[in-house]
């Protein structure tokens, strides 16, 4: 998944309310818990609107473990209650039916809930969710998916509010990969390095190490793995210090040591690699090719 968008990664740091400090894209499973929590803590205490918000974050969880069926019949329960609730409700409840159609396949639909939520928020000016709903439209509409980053950049850069400006590090990330999909290299390098900067000077922990490993791995497309090696090794030693291990780190070193000539260094490094991200489903199904190298170029 790594090495397109980081966008759902990165933005899992993006705060809110309370109900957003529950939320972690890295981890559906635990944010679920935590929202039934909430949820059901809520109900006790009789606040139905703090409950119908949780409700809108757990359909997401549950989006992200892919069991759409079940996330949609989620945000039916919300739906029901739409009339009686404050816009800030509609706006979670627009955004993450887009995100389920995004991951059903269906863009077109996506793409109408989306926009019905940016929308609403410019008009409202809800800078934080007209954001949010500016980063997805740019997933969804590839033709115009700079231009929606610009906007989304601009606004949050010229917002008084704390919540919109969090949202920069994930939208120069983006707008990073965009570029590199364009193969337009010296410019993705360029926004990588704003996302890695805004990292850094925020010390946002695994985000960060992953904004490290995007700038260093365009050096290495720029052709210079004499300046991305030292880069991911010294990644390699980060994410031991955490306790866990990155897969495509590794995959990293190997390419770096392979264009240097270095082809029995990096064959353990491969060889890591292939262990680790063998075990991730999407990129079974989706880059089983880069696997087979991975491995090839482990023997």
């Amino acid at each position: 998944m790594r090495g397109v968008w980081l966008p759902l990664l990165l933005a899992t740091h993006v705060a809110a309310t309370d109900i957003d400090a529950l939320w972690n894209n890295m981890q559906p499973e635990e944010a679920e818990k935590q929202l039934r929590q909430a949820i059901n803590k809520a109900k006790q205490a009789g606040d139905q609107f703090t409950a119908n918000e949780a409700l809108t974050q757990l359909a997401r969880a549950q989006g992200l473990q892919g069991r759409l069926d079940e996330a949609q019949a989620t945000l039916d329960q919300v739906r029901d209650v739409l009339s009686d609730q404050s816009p800030t409700l509609s706006l979670r409840y627009s955004l993450e039916r887009g995100r389920l159609w995004q991951a059903a396949g269906d863009r077109q639909k996506a793409w109408r809930w989306f926009h019905g939520a940016y929308v609403q928020a410019t008009q409202q000016q809800r800078d934080f969710f007209a954001i949010d709903a500016m980063h997805m439209l740019a997933t969804v509409d590839e033709r115009s998916a700079l231009d929606w980053h610009h906007k989304a950049i601009n606004t949050a850069e010229k917002s008084r509010d704390p919540r919109s400006q969090y949202w920069l590090g994930t939208l120069y990330n983006n707008l990073g990969w965009i570029f590199y999909d364009q193969k337009d290299y010296s410019r993705a390098l360029e926004y990588l390095q704003r996302a890695q900067a805004w990292h850094e000077v925020r010390k946002t922990g695994k985000p960060l190490l992953m904004a490290r490993w995007s700038v260093a791995k365009l050096h290495r497309v720029m052709e210079q793995p004499d300046i991305a090696l030292p880069l991911q090794l010294a990644l390699e030693k980060a994410w031991q210090q955490t306790g866990e291990e990155d897969g495509y780190v590794y995959e990293e070193i190997g390419e770096n040591l392979l264009a240097l000539g270095q082809n029995q260094e990096a064959r353990p490094y491969f060889n890591r690699a292939f262990l680790v991200l063998a075990k991730d489903p999407w990129l079974v199904k989706n880059q089983a090719e880069r696997l087979r190298r991975m491995y090839q170029l482990s023997q």
